[in-house]
């Protein structure tokens, strides 16, 4: 929603500035059709927000080919641990709350300004129908003006072929029109001693409004600037809407017969002595308003004004075609994918949790839920996954195998989270409630590993082995794991035996062969094998690559190489080294990873992308503190500018 929110922001403006422009080149023309410009932008940037939500988006891609070659600002990060040790720091790391993991630096802000938003909004909105309770107040207790006769003929000259109220309101006010689909005129008391002209020419200013159908378009320009409060182009925008509108109704009353002079001088009276309440031209078109007296006479005693009239018709036209043209630039977003559009988002979690519910849909949530811990918006995917586990113990019960799954689906998230712990907990559940069903392999690996870290070999042995009994689709994973427990055992030949058999099940393409071939490398070069080793490790690299993580893609101003011209490279400020996973301290993984990122003019790293990972957790963990890290951005021409980086990520077991 914050995204939408920044997108309207941009575009209203824009749609402003355009409608300044087109102003501008109109000044030749007549009042009414610089009003009508004013009126489709105001109608336009009233529909935006709407439209931005309820349109399907259209996807624009702001960065091509960002990565075809690697980026020449290059960073380090390292990372050591014992391989049989369960680090301190994982801990501290796992009491981290999850949703302040995802984008720690953003929610504070965001919230502040959408509160702030909120906060003006509802002051706006709350005067402005304070303002038309006032004005409906107001005509209910006036009187039925006497001189009907004078108001009816003054219709059929205009083109009114309605009746329209005239009433008698309170001494002193002035006078004007109010009422959305039956719109009446205030005149105030005094109005029955004025001479026959004045009453003419104020009549036929009120009734100019009636025709032009100004009533209406206040209450839209009005809502317009409630929502866009904040943005001094709304406040421009609204002066100019009410310039235009009074001007282009005195165009109409001097085009109806009266003398310019003799109109002038009532006008400038009227201003003089009567007076609104500054609420209620919020609400109501009143026929004077002091700040614009001067202009407004200049342009009635000008002979040479331009003063054709423009009907409903062309102003409702004119509203609709600034709408349909609008609509397309409401549905531009940012490119990203359905699912990441959903998942990072609070309030359209809530929604999804809200309709899943409604049809005990849990795996829509639980795919919504994946989605999120993809991008790290994990605070978004604990809650999704929750919901989805609680249409689960509704639908099947607690103790049920259903439920299991749904379980083993929050123990993969704990674990991404590196919630040691909490994973342990959640996996050890699953596998009692699957039970012999092939869904409990993941939790009985996860399970034999952390007996490898506990250096339990019997019971981690007993594990894998189930899961090869249980899950043929998982005993490549699980004979990799088991030649870890023999390696770990010294027992090298049946290592080496399993290593093997892994490979040789195992899809030659996958991620999880590429895996093997790591920690199958790293036993060879352990072995003195050298050659054999860089085989395996050129294999597992060419896999990873292929299988290399998307981007996604930057939405903001261009992104420059540090060797560009002109651009000063980006500058590390503080980092946050990354701890090794549970699983490849056990598997006693080392490597390089590679990640590639934009350093935005935040001075954060985003759109990161493994260029080049190792797996089993680590190519996550490496990206998790990545987003930590600070950086002063880079420049060009001395401005702070998007630049593409490349970070480097060492695990090194001592």
């Amino acid at each position: 929603m914050y995204s939408i929110g920044i997108g309207v922001a941009v575009k209203s403006s824009l749609i402003l500035g355009l409608a300044w422009l087109l102003a501008r080149l109109l000044r030749p023309r007549s009042a009414a059709a610089r009003h009508v410009v004013w009126t489709a932008a105001l109608a336009a940037v009233l529909a935006l927000p709407f439209l931005s939500v309820w349109l399907p988006a259209l996807r624009v891609r702001t960065t091509a080919a960002l990565w075809a070659t690697p980026a020449d600002a290059m960073f380090e990060a390292s990372a050591a641990v014992s391989p049989a040790a369960r680090t301190a720091g994982s801990q501290v790391h796992g009491s981290t709350t999850a949703s302040s993991m995802g984008t720690p630096w953003r929610a504070d802000w965001q919230v502040w300004l959408m509160l702030v938003w909120a906060a003006g909004f509802t002051m706006a909105f709350a005067h402005t129908l304070a303002a038309c309770a006032a004005a409906w107040r107001l005509r209910q207790s006036a009187r039925p003006f006497p001189d009907g006769a004078l108001c009816t003929g003054l219709s059929r000259a205009l083109g009114i072929d309605r009746v329209v109220e005239v009433r008698e309101a309170a001494a002193g006010s002035m006078p004007m029109t109010f009422g959305l689909l039956r719109p009446a005129i205030l005149v105030p008391s005094e109005a029955v001693e004025w001479d026959s002209e004045r009453r003419r020419n104020v009549l036929l200013h009120e009734l100019a409004h009636v025709r032009r159908g100004d009533a209406a378009t206040h209450l839209l320009a009005r809502a317009a600037l409630n929502i866009y409060w904040w943005n001094p182009l709304a406040w421009m925008a609204w002066r100019e809407f009410l310039k235009e509108r009074e001007r282009a109704a005195d165009d109409l009353v001097l085009s109806a017969g009266a003398r310019a002079s003799e109109y002038a001088g009532h006008l400038l009276e009227v201003a003089r002595t009567l007076q609104t309440g500054p609420a209620m031209g919020w609400a109501a078109v009143a026929m004077a308003r002091r700040s614009q007296l001067e202009g407004r006479l200049r342009a009635i005693l000008d002979s040479g004004v331009n003063r054709a009239a423009a009907g409903r018709a062309s102003l409702l036209a004119a509203v609709l075609l600034a709408v349909a043209l609008v609509a397309p630039l409401a549905a531009v977003r940012a490119q990203q994918s359905q699912t990441q559009a959903a998942a990072t988002d609070g309030n359209a979690a809530d929604a999804a949790i809200r309709a899943a519910r409604s049809q005990n849909n849990y795996e829509r949530l639980e795919n919504a839920g994946n989605a999120a811990a993809q991008l790290r918006m994990y605070g978004i995917a604990h809650k999704l996954l929750d919901a989805a586990l609680l249409i689960r113990a509704e639908l099947f019960g607690e103790q049920s195998p259903q439920y299991g799954v749904g379980i083993l689906k929050l123990a993969a998230l704990e674990n991404k989270l590196n919630h040691e712990q909490a994973a342990g907990e959640l996996y050890t559940k699953a596998a009692h409630l699957l039970g012999e069903q092939p869904e409990a392999a993941p939790a009985l690996i996860h399970l034999g590993i952390t007996a490898i870290d506990k250096k339990d070999f019997p019971q981690a042995m007993e594990y894998f082995q189930h899961v090869r009994r249980l899950n043929p689709t998982q005993a490549g994973a699980a004979m990799m794991w088991m030649a870890v427990v023999e390696q770990r055992q010294q027992h090298m030949d049946e290592a080496e035996k399993l290593y093997q058999g892994a490979l040789a099940i195992q899809d030659p393409k996958s991620v999880e062969a590429a895996i093997t071939m790591e920690v199958y490398g790293q036993f060879l070069r352990k072995q003195g094998r050298v050659d054999q080793a860089g085989e395996m490790d050129t294999r597992a690299a060419a896999i990873q690559a292929a299988n290399a993580l998307s981007p996604v893609s930057h939405t903001g101003p261009a992104v420059y190489k540090a060797s560009s011209a002109g651009v000063r490279p980006p500058s590390l400020v503080s980092k946050v080294e990354p701890e090794y996973s549970e699983e490849g301290r056990a598997a006693a993984l080392e490597g390089t990873i590679i990640v590639g990122v934009v350093i935005g003019l935040d001075g954060l790293a985003h759109d990161a992308r493994i260029l080049s990972g190792l797996g089993l957790g680590l190519d996550e963990q490496a990206v998790e503190a990545i987003q930590q890290w600070r950086f002063k951005p880079g420049l060009k021409d001395g401005q702070p500018v998007p630049v593409a980086a490349t970070i480097e990520v060492n695990w090194r077991l001592l």
